[in-house]
């Protein structure tokens, strides 16, 4: 049974730093693209970065660029958002998700965990 779990949201002021991590079990970690989604109240859920399986390669939304970083750890199945200058619009429920094949859609989600930037 795959097992995504994420940890580390809080609330935070503007400007400050948070560092989500999500734990991965039942799959094998190394051989997965893993995504990091986000959804605030009464909006859609939208693509915030990914990473490849073996770490090389990070993709990311326009309004995260060069302020948030994702990163993995194969050994921990362990995969990292480190946000930065965050902003109020930051707000949101961030969430992990994995998947194998490029461009398909990400089967496996976890429950997601709250962030809260105050102005």
């Amino acid at each position: 049974q795959v097992q995504l779990v994420e940890s580390g949201g809080g609330l935070v002021q503007a400007g400050g730093s948070l560092r989500l991590s999500c734990a991965a079990s039942g799959l094998t970690f190394s051989t997965y693209t893993m995504g990091w989604f986000r959804q605030a109240p009464g909006k859609e859920r939208e693509f915030v970065g990914r990473i490849t399986a073996s770490g090389d390669i990070t993709y990311y939304a326009d309004s995260v660029k060069g302020r948030f970083t994702v990163s993995r750890d194969n050994a921990k199945s362990t995969v990292y958002l480190q946000m930065n200058s965050l902003k109020p619009e930051d707000t949101a429920v961030y969430y992990c998700a994995a998947r194998v094949y490029a461009n398909s859609r990400y089967p496996y989600w976890g429950q997601g965990t709250q962030v809260t930037v105050s102005s």
